[in-house]
């Protein structure tokens, strides 16, 4: 059993619980509930950024096109963006197909969840600032385009499925070598793993952390794979990162889920 915490729809705050991370399940008051019988809500607080080109895959993907215009070289510091709050989806939640796409990316990604504000952190103890760790699935419409902003393909509503809680810090031994593995409707379609990350978690956050504050709540994710799976409407889609548990959503035409109606 770990020690996590989590969020129920329409309850403030976060709850404690012992998680078996591997049955997906939780134990309160000595009864232990599967997750269909949890109305899970996001459990992030603050802001959530994302990482591009911290797999090594990907960076081998592009091979020379890192050498040509606007950059004429490979990162010398991390690429970020942001996942905004519109964005934010939760364990068993759909995720929305906008009208005129047809597949989408599932971009399965570790999420350091940052517990005390992060100024100039050193790698040696980079992880002392962390609160804990989740799965997210960081969801895109498909794209080829390094070189301008990807709001359009990345920042549509419901793209960030989140939990289904947060994993105590103390609960992972080794962040940088935990297996992820992507499963449509039950196939195995990607795995990888954090051990082939290009900045490994606590040099990612010294890096971060060396021009921008992170806060408490705020979430890092540590990089999506190479050759992200895509998935059509009526897809399950199940992300597992191996001592986090699994993170699950249903893909639905946008007219029918509950993000484009109006009020």
């Amino acid at each position: 059993m770990s020690r996590a915490s989590f969020k129920v729809l329409g309850e403030p705050g976060l709850i404690k619980a012992e998680v078996n991370t591997h049955m997906n399940t939780v134990v309160m008051e000595d009864n232990e509930l599967i997750p269909h019988e949890i109305q899970f809500d996001n459990p992030i607080t603050g802001t959530v950024y994302g990482t591009m080109l911290n797999f090594k895959g990907e960076l081998e993907r592009l091979g020379d096109d890192v050498n040509n215009e606007p950059y004429f070289s490979p990162p010398i510091a991390p690429v970020l963006y942001i996942k905004p709050m519109n964005t934010f989806n939760c364990y068993g939640g759909s995720i929305p197909m906008p009208v005129g796409i047809s597949k989408l990316e599932m971009g399965a990604s570790l999420g350091i969840v940052i517990g005390k504000q992060a100024v100039f952190v050193d790698e040696s103890t980079a992880l002392s600032y962390v609160a804990g760790y989740t799965i997210v699935n960081d969801v895109r419409i498909p794209h080829d385009s390094l070189f301008r902003p990807a709001i359009h393909f990345q920042a549509r509503d419901g793209f960030c499925p989140i939990g289904p809680w947060i994993i105590d810090r103390h609960v992972v031994d080794n962040p940088d070598n935990i297996s992820i593995r992507i499963y449509i409707n039950d196939k195995l379609q990607q795995e990888n793993s954090t051990s082939n990350l290009v900045r490994s978690v606590s040099r990612l956050l010294a890096d971060v952390t060396e021009f921008m504050t992170l806060n408490p709540g705020d979430l890092l994710l540590v990089g999506v794979p190479e050759d992200a799976p895509q998935a059509k409407v009526g897809d399950k889609i199940r992300i597992e990162i191996d001592g986090i548990g699994s993170l699950e959503n249903v893909i639905v035409d946008e007219s029918e889920s509950k993000w484009r109606k109006p009020i």
